[in-house]
């Protein structure tokens, strides 16, 4: 079945509608980000973000310290428990 008689458009590219709604997107979103980019409120937004986002990271980081020293002191305290176990086991 041809494209003609099922009603779709043209698999060719050779219709002009189409690229004038793709030529108006294309403009309309530049035109867009060209007004993002005048606007305070776009910088100060991704100021924002980037404070936002630095602080979580660094929230994650001192996170991971965190629990990797309360492992790291439970590993002590089981190493030692251990070590007392076998002098106990010696001096009997």
């Amino acid at each position: 079945m041809s494209s003609i008689t099922s009603g779709e458009t043209p698999r060719s590219g050779q219709d002009p509608r189409g690229r004038d709604d793709r030529t108006t997107a294309r403009l309309t979103s530049l035109a867009l980000l060209g007004h993002m980019l005048r606007s305070r409120v776009f910088y100060e937004r991704v100021a924002f973000a980037a404070i936002v986002l630095a602080a979580l990271a660094k929230l994650g980081q001192e996170n991971r310290a965190r629990s990797f020293a309360r492992l790291a002191a439970w590993n002590k305290r089981q190493v030692q428990r251990l070590e007392r176990k076998a002098k106990r086991a010696i001096q009997s």
